[in-house]
């Protein structure tokens, strides 16, 4: 939690971009160093509730949900794309949006692709980043890609229809608690795959994720752009892992020395979701972390 052990009062929020309602949380001080936490797959800013609470006493934190995710609206294809270009844009404007000039970003799952495309946009603005499950090396996916790049190789019907079905509430589930050791699967709130499947609501939704899904293919001609980044510009970069995840085990974690030997990794007893196993080791970490390379200005 914060300092004070209190946790920060977190608000709700709505802005308008692009035309489109965008749902966004936040907490902190408006003055306050910011850190942005872009939201992974198949979730919304919601998977960040507990990190905003722990450490808005000293940071402003603004999560927001991406179109077509949580509470944010859903354009029509014939003004948002639903790929990863499109979602890594739509960062970029909601950042200007919101006048973020100078930030920290979260980087997991899906948001780390977004993420570091917004960091290579504008590099001067970028304090620090901290990586927590957000793969850039292809050599070290794990097993659970394999019917992903089966389909990316050869995109029949028959594998577009296996990531048709994974968009189900089964589905859901087994994002979030598939690789999860038994001992630790009772910390994963429920609430992550019950919201975000009823968040879904429509199937023109559901058809938005299957096609985003299916485009996930196009992240690999970014893996060398976003390691050259990583090289070029050195940012201060902290690492925290989660190993027992299907896509991104522990060999994940550790490719980053290969472009930041300088960044600080520290491999957790969890998985894919560690906000959830291991929420008080993140914080710890985190925070450690951010007074050192993002620290707020001392009050007069």
């Amino acid at each position: 939690m914060t300092s004070s052990n209190i946790p920060a009062p977190v608000a709700h929020r709505m802005m308008t971009v692009d035309g489109t309602d965008i749902f966004y949380r936040e907490a902190g001080p408006p003055d306050a160093p910011v850190v942005l936490l872009p939201h992974g797959y198949p979730c919304s800013s919601f998977q960040y509730r507990n990190l905003m609470a722990a450490l808005g006493d000293r940071w402003r934190l603004i999560a927001p949900d991406y179109p077509g995710f949580g509470y944010s609206g859903t354009p029509d294809r014939t003004r948002f794309a639903y790929t990863f270009d499109a979602y890594a844009e739509f960062l970029q404007r909601f950042t200007a949006a919101a006048d973020l000039t100078r930030y920290a970003i979260y980087l997991h799952d899906y948001g780390s692709q977004f993420g570091l495309r917004l960091a290579m946009h504008a590099p001067g603005r970028v304090v620090a980043l901290i990586i927590q499950n957000g793969d850039i090396y292809e050599d070290q996916h794990g097993p659970k890609y394999r019917p992903l790049k089966e389909y990316w190789a050869n995109p029949t019907a028959e594998g577009r229809a296996k990531i048709d079905a994974a968009v189900s509430a089964e589905g859901f589930r087994d994002e979030f608690v598939g690789e999860v050791p038994e001992r630790l699967v009772d910390r994963v709130c429920p609430d992550l795959w019950t919201l975000s499947w009823s968040q879904l609501g429509t199937p023109e939704r559901r058809r938005n994720l299957v096609h985003l899904l299916a485009d996930q293919g196009s992240t690999l001609d970014w893996f060398d752009r976003q390691q050259a980044y990583l090289r070029e510009h050195r940012p201060p970069t902290l690492i925290v892992w989660g190993p027992h995840d299907g896509y991104m085990p522990a060999g994940a974690a550790r490719a980053y020395l290969r472009d930041l030997p300088d960044a600080e990794v520290h491999l957790l007893d969890g998985g894919h979701w560690a906000l959830e196993t291991n929420l008080d080791e993140v914080v710890a970490l985190v925070r450690d972390f951010l007074d050192r390379v993002h620290p707020p200005v001392p009050t007069p």
